[in-house]
């Protein structure tokens, strides 16, 4: 059987995402997607982030220890990111009344919605090995995105906050990752096939909420 980390780490390569299949990343990178863009995503993000707050607080109420500390600290990032997206939104114009007027899409929501399944149904541990190994792609996409709003949108530090807060994974939330995951293995409680399902889902569901957008901008 593998070691935690060997196991996080071999999922993580096997579900990463080919280049291709983001189709709005290189958009911004070139330039060529408007800035109102932007504040789709700020607008998108808003029912994201609340959502996904509130399913790492049910998964952090059904763990203990280790997976105990990593769903908390994410949450704690979450709200963090909800006081970054009002200046997305702006840099993309729109203001406080047309974020709270904007209706969502489904292919951006359909994340957030799986992982208030996973949240409900699923064992933690498994949901932890699934997240972490949509860390680095998930952090890639930020960090390409904050560099592209600096150089082809001359936006301020302000206005990217919300991808910069991603840009890097923090370090103790993988240890957290690891130490839980040994736990859950330890105890019989890590099904390697449930969470290689869930984190190719995840993946899924995560491209879809870019290429949603990048249709939508069409």
């Amino acid at each position: 059987m593998p070691s935690a980390r060997a196991l996080l780490e071999s999922i993580r390569a096997d579900l990463a995402p080919a280049e291709r299949d983001n189709h709005l990343v290189p958009l911004v990178e070139r330039g060529a997607a408007p800035v109102s863009l932007f504040g789709t995503i700020a607008a998108e993000e808003l029912h994201i982030v609340r959502s996904d707050w509130r399913s790492l607080h049910l998964l952090a109420s059904r763990a203990d220890g280790a997976a105990r500390e990593f769903f908390a600290g994410l949450a704690g990032g979450e709200g963090m990111a909800l006081t970054r997206l009002p200046a997305l939104a702006a840099a993309g114009g729109m203001d406080e009344t047309a974020l709270a007027a904007y209706e969502p899409m489904a292919g951006c929501q359909a994340y957030p919605a799986y992982f208030t399944w996973l949240a409900v149904h699923a064992e933690p541990t498994d949901v932890i090995v699934a997240v972490v190994a949509n860390f680095a792609a998930w952090a890639d996409y930020c960090t390409r995105i904050a560099t592209a709003m600096r150089t082809r949108y001359d936006l301020d530090d302000e206005a990217c906050a919300f991808f910069d807060l991603f840009a890097t994974p923090a370090p103790e939330a993988v240890d957290h990752a690891v130490a839980a995951v040994e736990d859950g293995m330890a105890a019989g409680r890590s099904d390697e096939r449930a969470a290689r399902r869930y984190g190719r889902l995840f993946q899924a569901y995560e491209l879809m909420f870019w290429n949603t957008i990048a249709n939508s901008h069409q």
